[in-house]
């Protein structure tokens, strides 16, 4: 068949298909319904999933792919060994020293221990605070910056001197009219001069990473003596493309300082960014596998209801049928045609949906973040064309394969 000829089939067909839908709005509208569930579905699940993907992509990129998290408990292996991870030496500065002094793959290193502590300036108090004791390398291996003065050296870490970087909502929340560069503020019972502020990060699993403040490791392990729970180690390696052997060095040099007998298990956990990313796509393949289910009944219904009413309109125009295929219709014309209404009837059932859904997405985002980009469109059109087309193709062969004589004889 020429290209002129497949031309003037789909114009026939379509301006057919349109003129039948007219003539029955009522069932159209009906028959489409489920097509509008099943779309809704997927647009909103696709929607979410996408969001979801890219708010956890944001936040998971302020852990550094290059940094590792030396601590007690891994991150994702907790349950019933919870206390045994409990019962494991804390990591002290000792080992913080050993690293330091015999590592080669690392680039900035820092010992780490937080707790809760209220600020106060003056009149002015901010509550549930997170201090975070850190080295001057702290500003490496989180990945921030210093909106404002500067982080605290080399020398002030060293030499315990009471300095404090404040994050950038205390320092908004403490000092709303005046730089807060060279006060003294109250972390808890005790003075610190502020020397810089940092830039504003954001939010992390739903904790706000600008409610806190950075002092001196030495400073927090004296000053907030009822913080037992030991430090962490965060490591920044030398080289991305080499973590693996960053890992293996750093596991080397704590085994060995910790007093780990040969073939014991590692008594510490090395954590890294990955494992957040492995945990999530597993968590969002069984939540998008569920919501593809749901989905799925959803356009098996919408596809059922389109067969039907595709057999009860071949059933009404087994004479028009007739007549053309008498004039000299080709089998595959009359296929092509009730295809395309089938097609059609689908398609505007995926564009409802895609209309309902954008909507629905904008009020989803009020408790999930969702993102509707033009491919999850494309995908949800793509799907209503293809439910279209299989759960027509029956009524469509069977129009197709009608003999002209006894459809003309069909009252």
């Amino acid at each position: 068949m020429r290209l002129t000829d497949w031309g003037y089939e789909i114009k026939e067909g379509l301006a057919i298909s349109f003129q039948a839908i007219r003539a029955n709005k009522m069932r159209s509208v009906l028959t489409t319904l489920g097509i509008v569930i099943g779309i809704v579905s997927v647009t909103l699940m696709g929607t979410a999933i996408e969001g979801l993907s890219r708010a956890f992509n944001d936040t998971v990129s302020k852990i550094g792919a290059d940094v590792l998290y030396v601590q007690k408990f891994p991150w994702f292996d907790g349950g019933d060994n919870w206390w045994k991870y409990r019962n494991r030496k804390n990591l002290d500065l000792k080992q913080y020293r050993a690293v330091r002094e015999q590592a080669t793959q690392v680039a900035a290193l820092t010992p780490a221990a937080g707790t809760r502590v209220p600020i106060k300036y003056r009149s002015i108090s901010a509550d549930g605070i997170i201090v975070i004791g850190a080295n001057e390398q702290y500003v490496q291996t989180a990945g921030v910056g210093v909106e404002a003065g500067r982080f605290f050296s080399q020398a002030e870490s060293n030499g315990d001197r009471p300095v404090a970087v404040l994050g950038y909502t205390v320092a908004e929340k403490l000092f709303p009219s005046e730089t807060p560069l060279g006060k003294n503020v109250k972390i808890g019972s005790h003075t610190f001069r502020v020397v810089g502020v940092m830039t504003k990060q954001g939010s992390f699993l739903g904790m706000n990473m600008d409610d806190r403040a950075i002092i001196p490791i030495t400073q927090f392990l004296q000053k907030y003596s009822n913080h037992r729970r030991g430090v962490e180690l965060h490591v920044k390696a030398a080289d991305i493309n080499d973590l693996d052997n960053t890992k293996e060095e750093l596991r080397g040099i704590l085994r060995k300082v910790r007093g780990v007998k040969p073939g014991a298990e590692d008594d510490f956990a090395i954590n890294q960014q990955e494992m957040f990313i492995q945990t999530f796509n597993a968590i969002g393949g069984v939540v998008a596998g569920i919501g593809l289910f749901i989905t799925a009944l959803s356009l098996f219904v919408g596809a059922i209801g389109i067969m039907n009413i595709m057999f009860v309109s071949v059933t009404e125009r087994t004479k028009e049928i007739g007549i053309r295929k008498a004039i000299g219709a080709k089998r595959s014309t009359i296929l092509f045609q009730f295809l395309i209404e089938s097609a059609i009837l689908s398609l505007l059932g995926g564009i409802i949906g895609i209309v309902i859904a954008y909507p629905l997405s904008l009020l989803v985002d009020q408790i999930l973040p969702t993102s509707m980009p033009l491919s999850v469109v494309a995908i949800a059109m793509f799907i209503s064309l293809l439910v279209g087309v299989v759960s027509g193709f029956l009524p469509a062969n069977r129009a197709s394969k009608m003999d002209p004589v006894d459809a003309l004889r069909y009252e």
